[in-house]
């Protein structure tokens, strides 16, 4: 696509980032045909290509609006496009300088500014999100129905296996994951426990940062991407294998440290490393020998939500479905699993109406066959999909955890 980006924008890194992206697209349209937005609303400007071109206009020093700002906060990042573009463009990353840019030009009400304030400043931080979150779980039972399906149910941090072993692998705790469903990753130190392997982890390490990159507060998130390349450089020295991520959003925005701190001349090649030791637990779990045998025989049909972060992000579509196959799972099918799930980080406050729709469309494929049980991979799936699924809900390692031979 031709470009014709003011000087303005040219002389800064993020406008050359997203020239060079824009001229990569071709305008084919394969993307509107898997973009969930575009099939709800049927607006082209409600398309990745439609926002393609809001964005071109931008950097062309085209005037913008609350319209426009509109169209940009719409989109998933859920990255389906970018499975589907046969010319390769980095859509998520340029969604996100629009974003950015965007907000430079076109102010939002206070409430709005306020309500992304507040998320970025109480979802990354588990001590801050957990005193607001057990107050509401104690509350739950006499709340209406609306806010009680939001709040997920209180779970018992399960103990961790003594660290005996001599092969080492560090697990990012996560913020919210480690406040609302603690059990993931203690299920995952008991599994790979007994693949030989301890995991640990790095106290100091916080936020991925995902949640503000994707709100517009690029410094922050870089503040904490740093942060944690700091908590995670001493264990990195003495020689872990991996870098294990549970929740496949975090996993995403890991795998791009090297991307996104490529700039920064202290933390360049930290960043690379980082982004080289990131695995998925599917990941690990392919590489390790780990078979049927393992497992008790489960009679349960299983119906596995595919994460975008997972499938479209990490591009890993396929690796969970076939490993919990190979472990004697049965699987039923699952009709348009590209599709998001409407939970999107912080999506599911922010954009209600649509993330809305979109739960209930998947649950509603998800559920087709009557599972006895529904798997994610990631934490935003697992509880938006909880408040209003009539079956259980829980992560795909709690499952293999739970009929893992002792």
């Amino acid at each position: 696509m031709q470009t014709k980006t003011t000087d303005y924008f040219l002389n800064t890194a993020q406008g050359k980032e997203a020239d060079a992206i824009i001229r990569s697209c071709v305008h084919c349209g394969f993307c509107t045909a898997t973009c969930p937005t575009y099939q709800l609303l049927g607006d082209e400007l409600d398309s990745p290509r439609g926002r393609i071109y809001l964005m071109k206009q931008m950097l062309e020093g085209h005037s913008v609006s609350r319209k426009t700002q509109v169209h940009l906060d719409r989109c998933l990042s859920c990255r389906s496009c970018e499975t589907t573009c046969p010319s390769g463009v980095q859509y998520g990353r340029l969604i996100d300088i629009g974003r950015e840019l965007i907000d430079q030009q076109v102010t939002r009400s206070f409430f709005i500014r306020l309500q992304r304030y507040v998320l970025r400043k109480i979802l990354p931080y588990p001590k801050r999100f957990s005193c607001l979150l057990k107050p509401a779980q104690y509350f739950k039972p006499l709340l209406p129905t609306s806010i009680k399906q939001k709040i997920p149910h209180k779970q018992n941090n399960t103990s961790w296996p003594a660290q005996t072993k001599l092969r080492k692998m560090l697990v990012l705790q996560g913020c919210v994951q480690s406040v609302t469903t603690p059990n993931t990753n203690s299920a995952t130190a008991n599994i790979l426990n007994k693949l030989g392997i301890d995991l640990i982890t790095a106290k100091e390490a916080g936020c991925c940062g995902a949640v503000s990159q994707h709100l517009s507060a690029k410094h922050e998130a870089l503040d904490f991407m740093r942060n944690n390349i700091d908590a995670w450089w001493p264990f990195i020295e003495q020689g872990v294998e991996a870098l294990v991520m549970t929740a496949s959003g975090c996993g995403v925005m890991v795998k791009e440290y090297v991307d996104l701190l490529k700039n920064d001349p202290e933390y360049a090649d930290k960043a690379k490393k980082v982004s080289e030791l990131a695995k998925d637990i599917s990941e690990i779990l392919t590489e390790e020998n780990l078979t049927k045998d393992h497992f008790k025989l489960s009679t349960q049909k299983i119906a596995f939500q595919n994460p975008c972060s997972l499938q479209h992000g990490q591009q890993l579509n396929g690796v969970v479905e076939s490993l919990l196959k190979q472990y004697g799972f049965t699987l039923t099918q699952i009709d348009d699993a590209h599709l998001c799930c409407g939970s999107a980080g912080t999506y599911s406050i922010l954009q209600k109406k649509l993330s809305q729709q979109l739960l209930d469309n998947k649950l509603a494929t998800l559920q087709k066959h009557q599972p006895d049980l529904i798997v994610s991979a990631n934490i935003g799936c697992q509880l938006h999909l909880q408040s209003q699924s009539n079956v259980q809900v829980k992560h795909w390692v709690e499952l293999l955890n739970e009929h893992l031979k002792v």
